[in-house]
């Protein structure tokens, strides 16, 4: 090596390490880089996607030990098929594993306690809306900015947010910090604050809470919005209704969502015999209501919130494919799909980068009409005693004044109206939605 070149090395140390990092690029010809090298590095993931599948990892052993120590280790209709091989199963293991312990047949977590099954779906959804849903959005606060530009031209989606915002903040903290409502005898048909009733029409011990004189009874703060005919607090009632809304359609909606679009990319991409066996199983699948699918478990194992989620999550898929696929079958022949296959980029990748992207207007219109169809399923099942017994729903509060809409019509009414403004919002929000994220509307406005 020269004096000259030598002291150059020497003197621009930062030079050095730059070309080293890069391959060479730089400072070589296109047919002396090592591209090798500098594919290796750039496949490598970044720290947000370490910590991403981190976490799904950490989520996915512990659903997995929950189910298999509760289904598999302890006493169900499955382990008891397990013959010989139950004997050697011993649930009690868990106790031997630091920090956590059994508590009637489930895991018991630190801090936590017991997690339900549906509460285990209801947090990685919420994580996963936030990794692909927020953080995108404040890492590119120019997109952001552009997307809320043209969102916020519908005033009524504007509003609709922020009621659903509203909603899903009282719901969430609200049923933490909130006893579920309890019947309490005598308490039954107070009214909510500024309607009076007659006074027959409230238990006794409701007489000595609310204000009740000359034969009339006047609701009071202590009760907002009333009571039911069994003495429970509507207003306690209403906000846990508001997180099981929340939980089953947005639970239930991701869940399809990721399976409807990963059946129709993949089929789209590849066409041929995988998508013929594909959508012939959706055709097959669509013949069999999801409703009934339930009914039947309901009554062989009993009804459940984790239930009502797999069902409508893993089988309601099959018309959000259909949607997806015609799409992308328009997106299959663009330029960009034909140069990525032309270039030898990863299958997965083309999907994920180039295909998924340029379908998004037709996911959100899916998921917009899905999230809140899935609310009022819920709410209908458990108007009809088909829900989870252990939980307050809208729907059961519904039902609960279902017989007394003369004279208690505030117990319907109330959880009515916070139904019907949540699903009128989901639609609203979803048709903006798609408006500004679809730029072919550009030119409607």
């Amino acid at each position: 090596m020269s004096r000259e070149s030598s002291d150059q090395s020497a003197a621009d140390p930062a030079d050095s390490s730059t070309a080293a990092a890069d391959g060479g690029v730089a400072d070589a010809r296109f047919e002396d880089v090592d591209w090798d090298r500098i594919d290796s590095v750039n496949r490598g993931r970044s720290l947000k996607s370490r910590i991403w599948l981190t976490i799904v990892s950490i989520w996915a052993t512990a659903f997995g030990g929950t189910l298999f120590v509760r289904y598999v280790m302890g006493d169900s209709i499955l382990s008891e098929r397990l013959g010989p091989l139950q004997d050697a199963l011993d649930p009690t293991v868990v106790e031997a594993i630091p920090l956590l312990s059994l508590n009637d047949g489930w895991v018991s977590f630190p801090v936590v306690g017991v997690v339900e099954l549906h509460n285990w779906l209801w947090w990685i959804t919420l994580a996963g809306f936030v990794y692909y849903g927020a953080l995108p959005l404040y890492e590119n606060p120019r997109m952001t900015r552009y997307y809320w530009r043209r969102f916020r031209k519908n005033k009524a989606a504007v509003i609709s947010g922020l009621f659903l915002v509203v909603i899903f903040l009282i719901g969430f903290v609200g049923s933490r910090v909130t006893s579920q409502p309890e019947p309490e005898a005598g308490l039954d048909g107070i009214p909510p604050v500024g309607i009076s009733t007659e006074s027959y029409n409230v238990g006794p011990a409701g007489q000595k809470v609310a204000d009740c004189a000359g034969g009339v009874c006047t609701g009071t703060w202590e009760y907002p919005f009333g009571t039911t005919t069994s003495g429970e607090d509507i207003f306690l009632g209403v906000i846990h209704g508001m997180e099981i809304s929340m939980m089953v359609g947005l639970t239930a909606t991701a869940a399809s969502l990721v399976i409807a679009a990963g059946i129709a990319l993949v089929s789209v991409y590849y066409g041929g015999w995988i998508d013929e066996i594909a959508f012939r199983w959706v055709d097959i699948q669509l013949t069999f209501p999801a409703f009934f699918l339930y009914l039947l478990l309901v009554y062989s194992i009993g009804g459940s919130m984790f239930i009502l989620i797999l069902i409508f999550g893993f089988i309601e898929w099959g018309g959000g494919a259909r949607l997806m696929r015609s799409e992308a079958l328009q997106r299959r022949e663009e330029p960009y799909i034909t140069a990525s296959k032309a270039a030898g980029a990863n299958p997965l990748w083309t999907m994920r980068k180039h295909l998924l992207p340029n379908i998004s207007n037709t996911i959100i219109t899916y998921a917009s009409l899905s999230i809140p169809s899935i609310i009022l399923a819920e709410a209908a099942l458990s108007f009809l005693g088909l829900g989870d017994p252990t939980m307050v729903s809208w729907g059961q509060l519904i039902a609960d004044g279902r017989d007394n809409l003369a004279n208690l019509w505030w117990i319907s009414t109330i959880p009515g109206i916070f139904l019907f403004l949540t699903v009128l919002s989901f639609n609203f929000l979803g048709d903006a939605l798609r408006d500004a994220i679809d730029p072919r509307h550009e030119g409607a406005e």
